[in-house]
């Protein structure tokens, strides 16, 4: 399969999960005790949505490791979010669990894009 027909699926099922939720919304998830973090989850999925963007489309490697970055930021936004209103302590661990993760990734990539090994 080539990459450009795997990032079109990626797309094409990132846009009908948006319309399923949009349609459909989760009640649950949504409907929660402030409209502040429903309007906060909308902006943390339009930003997840730019930064796809500008992985998919960014001039240099850099930017694309920047933007992967962000990535792992706004999932970790999510988590808190969801940790709020939910009361549920374990969002909250993905979340500091998916920042080292990202943290570690982010060295090595930029280490990678350096040139240089792992052990230096």
């Amino acid at each position: 399969m080539s990459k450009r027909l795997r990032w079109l699926l990626g797309v094409v099922f990132f846009i009908a999960i948006a319309l399923f939720a949009w349609i459909n919304p989760f009640t649950s998830l949504l409907e929660w005790q402030s409209p502040f973090l429903k309007h906060t989850f909308y902006v943390l999925y339009l930003c997840g949505l730019l930064c796809l963007w500008r992985i998919l489309k960014g001039p240099t490697p850099a930017d694309r490791a920047v933007a992967i970055d962000i990535l792992g930021i706004l999932v970790v936004g999510f988590c808190a979010i969801l940790g709020i209103p939910t009361g549920r302590d374990w969002y909250i661990d993905i979340g500091i669990a998916w920042a080292l993760q990202s943290f570690i990734s982010t060295l090595a990539l930029a280490k990678y894009l350096e040139g240089r090994d792992f052990d230096e």
